[in-house]
């Protein structure tokens, strides 16, 4: 089981696909997103984003929610780290 996962900013999707885990910036401190994970919502705060072991985005602003393994990040800007 994955995580299937989207990064979309106002520009463009930034990622689209599967992962282990998420790693993410919330609003009073980092997260962890693993499989199983129950359903959220978070504003996310300033920081780095880690798509498993794939890319990583510096990421400001917008949210994360998390529902039956499908994360879906919006952030308000987003540049590969």
């Amino acid at each position: 089981i994955v995580l299937n996962v989207s990064v979309i900013s106002p520009e463009a999707t930034l990622f689209e696909g599967e992962a282990p885990s998420i790693t993410a910036p919330a609003f009073d401190g980092e997260i962890g997103i693993l499989t199983g994970h129950a359903p959220m919502v978070t504003v996310l705060g300033t920081g780095t984003l880690t798509v498993g072991n794939g890319p990583s985005f510096t990421v400001s602003g917008g949210f994360l929610q998390v529902v039956e393994n499908q994360v879906r990040v919006v952030t308000e800007s987003a540049a590969k780290a």
